[in-house]
């Protein structure tokens, strides 16, 4: 490395106008990049993470904010100076792509589906290299080449939305380094992405970072992915820097009380060794009572024997039905009464779509599904609307799962009202009891979703899902977009409630460490299969599946010394499910390779 960084940044301040006057969203936040270095920048939602970066861009006057205080210098590579916060726009549009690139979070929204890959790569080449439209072309398949996309002729000619998200997510990456910027930006690159694919975009950045020599600012909240990327790390809190370090004195010697509690939030693969059940998340700051989780019971509630769910492709001018999707294929499992079954696996493996059949918000196709003995495809409409009294759903995605126009108050409340239970009952006490039991202030009842974080909004949708006092609750992907302290804190409720209620929870996720944390069992499934199921501490102790492997290899550890640089990922894109109309699959076979741990015979992998 030189001794003049590539970019520094120095008591920068940043404010947006809001009715009750001047919001500061960063404030005196310093720092500085190497050329050829990775600097981490880790924290919360709103710690002001994505505000800094956007400021170097000048973005941010884009959403009404403003740089009121600080500087933001770019050292060319003949050692000439950009003051990038009083550069004019002619001058900053310069510097955007062609001295600065960006790698965004979503790399769908990043792209315009109305436009192919190769346009929207040769477009920056065009504007800001000169180049005629067959040299753009030409360097454009040159940087598909070098993100390592499969079959990149062909890439060129396709639209956004016939690409997978990883796919995406490499072309997003190849137009950020299309003028060979001194400086790549990496906001949350990999956080919607699966582990297997996390693993892959990571490894890229980490060998393009050699290869080019750029200087890396890495945006992120998962500090297993520092650990394994970062020469330094800078912790942001409520919009300050609170500490500043190489990696391995944040990890192994943190100073900040905030960042001894962002690391003791992260799961680890490995920590869960020689323990059968579930184990609490540790959350330096949380107080409160102490609680054993939930041992398993013997006793069966839930029965999945040969589900099977397609959905048909219409083409032709008829619109008939020339293929079929197959989702979900031969799936057998059971739940037991006190017990989390994890059901793992990438994008499109088809572990939502189980956890709909089961409560049949999508209906399968063959099969049975026995719940307490009652077969749930003989009921009739109005007899599955009873029975999901005792089997709830919690969704993803807390900020879609409310309704942005009611009050806390009575989306709870709905579901008691619905199922006609607020006979003789103050159902204003009732939510506000159900507020105590997920750790919510009643203060709260009135207000609306907009004014929660996202941490906030899943705890009220959990609060919901137990308005009925059910038995069973499908978990989709619950977790997967919070915070990891906030992530920590949701998880440490749910097995909580477990312990206290009984529940049971068909916890589905594509996150190996959190899965190590709280599930009983685990099921992987690939390409609609499950193709390994058994004692949680037998699947992660003593992996049967190559994909089980490959899923448990992907997850970033809490190791400096690790670098996702060296870690080859044996992992593929999943085959298409798309079959034709007269395709008969094989049935599922199983063998036992360990007490209660079954692996498929059929190759699928």
């Amino acid at each position: 490395m030189t001794a003049t960084p590539a970019v520094s940044v120095d008591s920068l301040r940043v404010e947006f106008p809001t009715k009750g006057g001047s919001f500061v969203a960063v404030k005196d936040v310093r720092f500085e990049i190497m050329p050829g270095e990775i600097l981490g920048v880790v924290g919360e939602s709103g710690s002001g993470k994505s505000v800094t970066s956007a400021a170097l861009l000048q973005l941010t006057k884009f959403s009404a904010g403003r740089v009121v205080a600080g500087s933001m210098r770019l050292v060319r590579g003949d050692g000439s100076i950009v003051d990038l916060r009083r550069s004019d726009e002619r001058r900053m549009r310069n510097v955007r792509g062609n001295e600065i690139g960006m790698i965004f979070q979503e790399p769908v929204i990043a792209l315009n589906p109305a436009y192919t890959i190769g346009w929207q790569l040769s477009e920056g080449l065009r504007i800001h290299k000169g180049l005629s439209g067959k040299e753009a072309n030409a360097s454009a398949l040159e940087l598909l080449q070098k993100v390592r996309i499969s079959n990149p002729k062909r890439r060129l000619k396709q639209y956004p939305h016939e690409l997978s998200g990883g796919m995406c997510q490499r072309v997003v990456i190849a137009m950020a380094l299309a003028c060979e910027p001194r400086v790549l930006i990496a906001d949350e690159p990999t956080t919607s992405l699966d582990v297997t694919v996390q693993a892959e975009i990571l490894s890229l950045i980490a060998l393009l970072r050699k290869e080019t020599g750029a200087a890396v600012l890495l945006i992120t909240h998962d500090m297993a992915v520092v650990a394994q990327m970062a020469d330094r790390v800078v912790v942001m809190y409520r919009g300050e820097v609170v500490e500043e370090g190489s990696v391995r004195q944040i990890l192994h010697h943190p100073r900040h009380s905030y960042t001894r509690a962002l690391l003791a939030a992260v799961p680890k693969i490995g920590e869960m060794t020689g323990t059968d059940g579930p184990k609490r998340m540790k959350i330096a700051s949380q107080s409160g009572k102490e609680f054993s989780p939930a041992v398993a019971s013997e006793e069966p509630l839930l029965e999945v024997r040969e589900l099977t769910k397609r959905f048909p492709v219409r083409g032709g001018i008829l619109r008939r039905v020339v293929a079929n999707v197959h989702a979900v294929e031969c799936v057998s499992f059971g739940v037991n009464r006190n017990e989390t079954l994890a059901l793992v696996g990438e994008s499109g493996s088809g572990k939502s779509t189980v956890g709909r059949c089961i409560l049949r918000l999508e209906e399968p196709d063959s099969g049975e599904l026995t719940f307490e003995g009652q077969n749930l495809l003989t009921l009739s409409r109005a007899g599955m609307r009873n029975q999901r009294r005792h089997m709830q759903i919690i969704f993803q995605d807390p900020y879609g799962s409310l309704n942005p126009q009611m009050r806390l108050l009575d989306q709870v409340a709905e579901p008691i009202r619905n199922y006609r239970l607020d006979k003789g009952t103050a159902v204003e006490d009732r939510v506000a009891s159900l507020f105590d039991r997920v750790g919510m202030p009643r203060s709260f009842l009135r207000r609306y979703p907009s004014e929660l974080s996202g941490g906030q909004r899943q705890r009220v949708a959990i609060a919901r899902s137990l308005a009925l006092n059910p038995k069973f609750i499908v978990a989709d992907e619950a977790v997967s977009s919070l915070d990891v302290s906030i992530q920590a804190q949701v998880l440490n409720l749910m097995m909580e409630l477990q312990a206290d209620l009984g529940l049971s929870y068909l916890f589905i996720s594509h996150d190996m460490a959190v899965v190590e944390r709280v599930s009983h069992r685990v099921a992987v499934m690939y390409q609609g299969r499950i193709v390994e199921i058994g004692p949680r501490a037998s699947v992660f102790g003593s992996p049967g599946h190559q994909y089980t492997k490959t899923l448990l290899a992907a997850v970033p550890r809490m190791d400096p010394d690790v670098s996702f640089a060296d870690i080859e990922v044996q992992a593929r894109a999943l085959p298409s499910p798309i079959r034709s109309v007269d395709h008969q699959p094989s049935s599922s076979r199983y063998r036992e390779i360990l007490p209660g741990h079954f692996l498929l015979r059929n190759d699928l992998y």
